[in-house]
């Protein structure tokens, strides 16, 4: 593909970093956030109970970064304490043109800013790859994350009753979710 740029696995916004995530991060992300119920409450994919499943998501990180431009990024704190997790981001294609994004924060991470300042990257990451439809859903009751993509130029989408099975919320059952994209 004559347009296709590949990521840096590493980038720097104003404080932080954001990096290809490699196996030895398997203990922080799991203890920092993959087995939070609280942090995992409206993602998609279940709180990780062992650290099994933190090495299934680095797993799969590794294969989307050799199939893909991009992939999950780490995000870490570039203040004091130097480099500390805060969660994930990244990208996840669906065709060379559409891709998908989100993001993961630990507790001590919400409210700062740091979800605005990653998403705004991985809009950028996606312009600089290709992607022309960046594209992000998130639970209708979670409006935090709502307001997040908002102020990084998402548009929600008509809704046509879009359903989606959250695994950490008791009980599981499908519920509706606001989708949203942004035009690259």
């Amino acid at each position: 593909m004559a347009n296709r740029m590949n990521a840096p696995e590493t980038l720097e916004t104003a404080r932080l970093l954001l990096r290809k995530p490699v196996g030895s991060d398997a203990e922080v992300i799991f203890r920092r956030y993959a087995a939070d119920p609280e942090v995992t409450r409206y993602l998609s994919w279940p709180t990780h109970r062992a650290i099994e499943g933190t090495m299934g998501f680095l797993s799969w990180s590794d294969s989307e970064w050799r199939q893909w431009p991009a992939g999950p990024y780490l995000i870490f704190a570039k203040e004091r304490p130097f480099e500390t997790l805060l969660g994930a981001t990244g990208l996840a294609f669906q065709s060379p043109t559409l891709a998908a994004t989100g993001y993961v924060l630990a507790q001590d991470a919400w409210g700062h800013g740091y979800a605005t300042e990653a998403l705004q990257a991985m809009v950028e990451v996606a312009r600089k790859t290709g992607v022309k439809r960046l594209e992000a859903v998130c639970h209708a009751d979670h409006r935090a994350s709502a307001h997040v993509m908002e102020k990084c130029g998402f548009l929600q989408q008509k809704s046509q009753g879009e359903l989606l099975a959250f695994p950490n919320i008791t009980p599981v059952r499908p519920a509706a979710i606001l989708t949203y994209a942004v035009i690259l």
